[in-house]
């Protein structure tokens, strides 16, 4: 069953400055995108909901607050984080990243199916993290968070960087954990994955949701795009 995550009234401060100014969000059983330029506060939502950063308001997933539970803890209720950025260990193995995470053989997610998912990972099993191209390491992090079979997914820029076929299979598989029942929350700023894998595109603006609309209505009023993104198009 896919996760319920109702985001309450977030807040966030880092000394005087406000990054999250009342942010409220719902991902019910279809995934929801939320965009916006750099610099608006998405990441720092993702933290917050994780745990990593300090935060006033409410998270609740399935009814049960997650919000200051600490990492571990965010982690065992059954939310998943695919970071900005990937954060590889240098001197793991492909094969030793995924058995760090892996409950041994519960689906729907195991490391075969990573293999079966993204044949490139199997290819480098054992290559090091720090070997490996940055589309690469995009799937070892996706693949970490979904061994964890969460009920909930938070992925961070998840195409950033990866080339335009590798960001086609990458929206395929963001559909396919979507059709199984796990919960997704898509931060992005590539409009088309946005658009693609959620029926419904919330707009971040200076730590505040400005807007939530239909992804194709998003898809296809460039004034909008240019209003709240500053792009007539995904890149």
């Amino acid at each position: 069953m896919a996760g319920h995550l109702d985001i309450r009234d977030l807040h966030v401060r880092f000394g005087k400055a406000t990054i999250l100014q009342g942010v409220s969000l719902s991902v019910q059983d279809k995934p929801l995108s939320v965009v916006g330029r750099n610099g608006m506060g998405k990441t720092t939502m993702c933290l917050a909901l994780m745990g990593m950063v300090p935060a006033t308001g409410s998270a609740r997933l399935d009814g049960q607050e997650v919000l200051g539970l600490g990492t571990g803890r965010v982690a065992r209720q059954g939310i998943a984080l695919v970071p900005q950025g990937r954060r590889m260990f240098p001197s793991l193995s492909v094969h030793e990243h995924l058995l760090l995470v892996a409950q041994r053989g519960s689906p729907p997610w195991t490391i075969e199916r990573v293999y079966d998912t993204f044949p490139r990972l199997a290819e480098r099993r054992k290559n090091g993290g720090n070997q490996l191209s940055g589309g690469e390491q995009q799937m070892l992090a996706i693949s970490r968070a979904l061994l964890m079979n969460p009920r909930l997914v938070i992925m961070d820029e998840p195409s950033e960087g990866l080339a335009p076929v590798i960001v086609d299979h990458l929206i395929d598989v963001l559909r396919t954990i979507a059709a199984e029942g796990m919960g997704l929350l898509l931060i992005e700023q590539n409009l088309r994955v946005a658009t693609s894998v959620a029926d419904q595109v919330s707009v971040m603006v200076t730590g505040k949701i400005a807007a939530t609309v239909g992804a194709a209505e998003l898809a296809s009023d460039r004034d909008m795009q240019n209003r709240y993104l500053g792009v007539s198009h995904g890149h």
